[in-house]
């Protein structure tokens, strides 16, 4: 196995290629449980309707844990947007119908959304939150069972040389609200400073038929579902969106 070519380095892990093959190298905040979560829940999204790279092996490393999976050659939409702002809302036009198609899935297995929000609302009352004002954002009904990619980003979504698309990092993954899912692309793309975060919902809202005020009221719901796993500093921009109901 080679460790040579390295195609992207982000803060807990870095990605290289070999031959045919990708290799995600996890730096040690990461579990064996959450390594092997995500790689299970590729290997499910491999089922779908959808084109996701294939999981081929879960392996140790130079002592860390890596997913070894099938090499994609291509560009990320948030590079071809950097190459091409004049086409930007054409690419994120192709994000949303991606999107609506994940969302289209079903999978009985991936976590509840509802309890990624318990847990992160349980970590922002260890924060200083105050849980009565909290408990509220958990009484939104999360009644559907959409497939949530849970990083659904220009950064996770690889055009391959021939157009075809594939969703990349099914680490957050869970089933839930798709009004719910959109508020936290919007929250991502936000805190990342991503000035499309604005075109986005009005993309969205325009193809799924949900209306601003609706996806506005799930932000609460959906920085409490990405607040336990996220880092220092998006739990401060997390932290912020906690209390509030439509923005």
């Amino acid at each position: 196995m080679r460790l040579d070519r390295v195609i992207a380095v982000r803060n807990t892990k870095t990605v290289y290629r070999d031959g045919d093959k990708c290799i995600k190298v996890f730096n040690g905040e990461y579990s064996k449980e959450d390594v092997l979560t995500e790689a299970l829940n590729q290997a499910r999204a491999e089922k779908m309707r959808i084109k996701v790279p294939e999981i081929y092996e879960v392996s140790r490393v130079d002592g860390k844990w890596a997913v070894i999976s099938e090499f994609i050659k291509g560009k990320t939409i948030a590079r071809l947007m950097a190459e091409s702002p004049e086409n930007a809302d054409g690419y994120l036009e192709l994000l949303v119908d991606l999107q609506l198609e994940v969302q289209r899935e079903k999978c009985p297995l991936f976590e509840s959304l509802s309890e990624k929000a318990r847990r992160g609302i349980s970590a922002a009352v260890g924060a200083g939150a105050e849980r009565g004002l909290l408990r509220a954002q958990l009484l939104t009904p999360d009644e559907e069972n959409c497939v949530c990619h849970g990083d659904f980003t220009p950064e996770n979504i690889l055009v391959s040389g021939d157009g075809v698309p594939y969703i990349l990092d099914w680490a957050n993954a869970s089933r839930g609200n798709a009004a719910a899912d959109a508020a936290g692309t919007y929250l991502m793309l936000r805190r990342n400073g991503d000035p499309a975060a604005e075109r986005y919902i009005g993309i969205f809202c325009e193809k799924s038929g949900l209306d601003g005020a609706e996806i506005g009221g799930w932000m609460a719901f959906a920085a409490a579902a990405q607040y336990a796993a996220a880092n220092e500093r998006a739990r401060r921009f997390l932290f912020s969106w906690l209390n509030r109901r439509d923005k």
